[in-house]
């Protein structure tokens, strides 16, 4: 079972939405599109899904060609970031609505109602109407409807961005278990970096209508291809300066250099962009090697145990994100260290020319 986009793009009133896309999706996997807002997650959805009519390219299931095949017709289940149950029937109704449109046997629809709901921890509360459930147990709901058809394609569509954080937390540890018990193909998207991580899987990172990567969450994590890449796949984006190589020293910013050694160290001499997370700056401890910026400070946030630290280098913004709570005052000059392993290295088009240390060692 495979589902597989060729070529496939949307154009929406003379302006493109998806960019010509391939992407090849496979049974019982763990999909997920990670973009910043309009990036065109929900775009794509809708194509897979037959909601929507690529201007170009075709898709195909199974190998055969569904293009242009409504939605009634594939076997597909979508849920959204407003989840949707109806408020006058029971739980069991609710799930069992799309088998009873179908005209499913009777015994068929209790047996897969009361399977589905003991997967998604819902068997107490089948009898009872869905505003007299949380949050979670909405959304999970409207999780077992969609399942209950046993839709080869599963399409979530940032479907946690509604619930608070505990129920957020709850329902991450929940699809991944939902997801290999049903065995079909899911995809998620979401805007979040740390949910791509958290569900695992594969991931395809979006920007401005095109993917930029696809590939096994760890690796686009790792080694992303591409300076967007790398910004799409780090909350908060990651951080750039400017760095050049002479012989065997690179020159980062105004006056920081270190030496060009291991992969670094075959790098030809020339102009090229320096990237790192902002978890990797550090404003105390620090490696003994580790490259010293002169920063001044514009704004902190207070996470509870950490503090997100906004900096200005140079005309440049950057972030960190340091351990520890820090009150600082706006406006001053503030040390920052970086250690060279965590530097990735790429061209000045955006292209990866070398990945940071610490990520060919993962």
């Amino acid at each position: 079972m495979t589902l597989d986009l060729k070529g496939v793009s949307k154009i929406v009133d003379n302006q493109t939405h998806v960019y010509p896309t391939d992407l090849t999706l496979e049974k019982g996997t763990m999909n997920v599109l990670l973009g910043p807002t309009s990036s065109g997650k929900t775009s794509l959805m809708r194509l897979m899904a037959g909601l929507d009519v690529p201007a170009e390219g075709r898709i195909y299931w199974n190998g055969s060609d569904v293009t242009g095949m409504r939605v009634q017709e594939r076997k597909v289940a979508m849920v959204y970031q407003q989840f949707i149950n109806y408020p006058s029937m029971t739980v069991y109704d609710n799930i069992a609505s799309p088998m009873k449109l179908l005209g499913v046997d009777k015994a068929e629809i209790d047996r897969r109602v009361r399977e589905t709901a003991e997967m998604m921890k819902l068997s107490p509360m089948l009898d009872r109407k869905p505003l007299e459930l949380s949050g979670g147990q909405q959304q999970r709901c409207a999780l077992a409807r969609a399942l209950v058809k046993n839709a080869g394609l599963v399409l979530l569509d940032e479907p946690l961005a509604n619930l608070d954080y505990k129920l957020r937390e709850e329902m991450r540890v929940e699809i991944p278990r939902i997801f290999e018990a049903s065995g079909a193909i899911f995809v998620y998207a979401t805007t979040e970096p740390e949910e791509a991580l958290l569900l695992g899987g594969n991931t395809a990172t979006l920007w401005e209508g095109r993917v930029t990567q696809f590939g096994p969450t760890p690796e686009v994590y790792r080694k992303p291809v591409d300076a967007t890449t790398a910004r799409v796949f780090s909350d908060p984006p990651m951080n750039f300066l400017q760095v050049s190589k002479t012989g065997n020293r690179l020159m980062f910013g105004k006056g920081q250099s270190a030496p060009a050694t291991g992969r670094l160290a075959d790098l030809a001499d020339g102009r090229y962009i320096a990237g790192f997370r902002p978890n990797h700056l550090e404003i105390d401890q620090h490696a003994d090697d580790a490259l010293k910026f002169n920063t001044t400070l514009a704004v902190t946030e207070l996470t509870g145990s950490e503090t997100f630290v906004h900096l200005d280098h140079d005309g440049e913004r950057w972030v960190g994100l340091v351990h520890g709570i820090y009150h600082l005052p706006i406006g001053e000059e503030l040390s920052v260290w970086l250690d060279p392993r965590h530097v990735y290295v790429f061209a000045e088009d955006g292209g990866l020319v070398a990945p940071a240390a610490y990520a060919l060692a993962a």
